[in-house]
């Protein structure tokens, strides 16, 4: 798991509840990381339309596109988060023992499923329903 899918988060629940124009000084601000990081993490959610940018030294920034009823899942997969990702996997697909030949594969099939689950959970979290746990202290 990568952390722009946090930061992502962060930035949409807080552009959510602001409802303005933010800069990304003030984002990285609340998410306590530098503008660069969110400066990047900011291109992808403007290309996915999940995020307005506004040109300008003066008043420019990000602001949440209210067009979208956003959901985590949307997010995850604009960073194409895999939540469950081990990169070592046992056995030898070249042995003539099916166990040994088999688990790779079974293993990548399992993680496959276990993602799938979490995307499917996802998908039923808005960002709307984030910031209201958050200012409801529901966590």
């Amino acid at each position: 798991m990568t952390s722009d899918f946090i930061l992502a988060i962060h930035a949409l629940v807080y552009m959510h509840h602001k409802k303005e124009v933010l800069s990304s000084e003030e984002l990285a601000t609340n998410i306590c990381t530098n503008p660069a990081r969110i400066r990047k993490v900011m291109t992808k959610l403007v290309q996915h339309n999940l995020v307005v940018s506004k040109r300008g030294q003066f008043g420019g920034g990000y602001s949440y596109s209210e067009k979208l009823d956003i959901t985590l899942d949307m997010v995850a997969k604009i960073f194409e988060q895999e939540f469950v990702e081990i990169p070592w996997r046992s056995g030898d697909k070249n042995e003539s023992c099916l166990i040994c030949s088999g688990m790779a594969d079974y293993t990548d099939k399992l993680y496959q499923n276990i993602n799938d689950v979490i995307y499917k959970y996802l998908k039923t979290i808005t960002i709307d329903e984030v910031e209201n746990k958050l200012i409801n202290r529901e966590v």
